[in-house]
C-alpha cells in the first residue's frame, strides 16, 4: 500500500540502510520506498568522481551548497547554489568538487539503486581506493551490477 511509504525527515537526518555511511553520505529515500522509481542522496563532494556512465538510470544533481564542476560532452559547467544538472543516462560524465568546504548537493538517480551502489561501494571499504583517487577497477566490479561504468 503507497502510504505505507510515507516517511517525513528532520533536517540532518538519513533513512536507515543496510550499511552505515559516512557523514557526507545521507539517503532521504531509497529505492525500496519509491517502489524502486528513484533514490534520493544528499551529499557532500569530498573525492572527485571520474568520468563514468549510468546504462540505465538518470542522474539529477541540485548544489545546496559549494561549487562542482560537471564535465559532460566535452564540455565543463560551473554549478553554484541552486543551480541543477541532468545527466542522461548512456552519456559519460564527470563530477568535481570546485570549493572549500566540498560542494554539498541533492542527487536523484532514476530509476533508483544509486543509494545501494553507494552501500556497496563503502561496505567494500578502502579497498575502492587506490593513492588517494577512486580505484577504477573495484568501481567497475561493484558498479557492474547497477548498470555504471567507470572510466580514465
Amino acid at each position: 500500500m503507497s502510504k505505507e511509504r510515507f516517511h517525513v525527515l528532520q533536517p540532518g537526518e538519513r533513512r536507515p540502510g543496510r550499511v552505515p555511511l559516512p557523514p557526507g553520505f545521507a539517503v532521504k529515500a531509497r529505492t525500496t520506498d519509491t517502489e524502486g522509481r528513484l533514490a534520493i542522496l544528499e551529499n557532500q563532494l569530498d573525492v572527485d568522481i571520474p568520468p563514468h556512465i549510468h546504462h540505465e538510470a538518470d542522474e539529477f544533481v541540485y548544489v545546496l551548497e559549494g561549487e562542482m564542476e560537471v564535465d559532460f560532452d566535452g564540455a565543463t559547467y560551473r554549478l553554484t547554489p541552486g543551480m541543477c544538472t541532468l545527466l542522461p543516462h548512456g552519456v559519460p560524465h564527470a563530477l568535481r568538487n570546485a570549493s572549500q568546504p566540498p560542494a554539498r548537493c541533492l542527487q536523484i538517480s532514476s530509476p533508483g539503486g544509486w543509494e545501494q551502489f553507494v552501500e556497496d561501494m563503502f561496505e567494500a571499504g578502502p579497498v575502492v581506493m587506490k593513492g588517494g583517487h577512486p580505484d577504477l577497477g573495484r568501481l567497475n566490479e561493484i558498479g557492474a551490477k547497477y548498470g555504471m561504468e567507470y572510466h580514465d
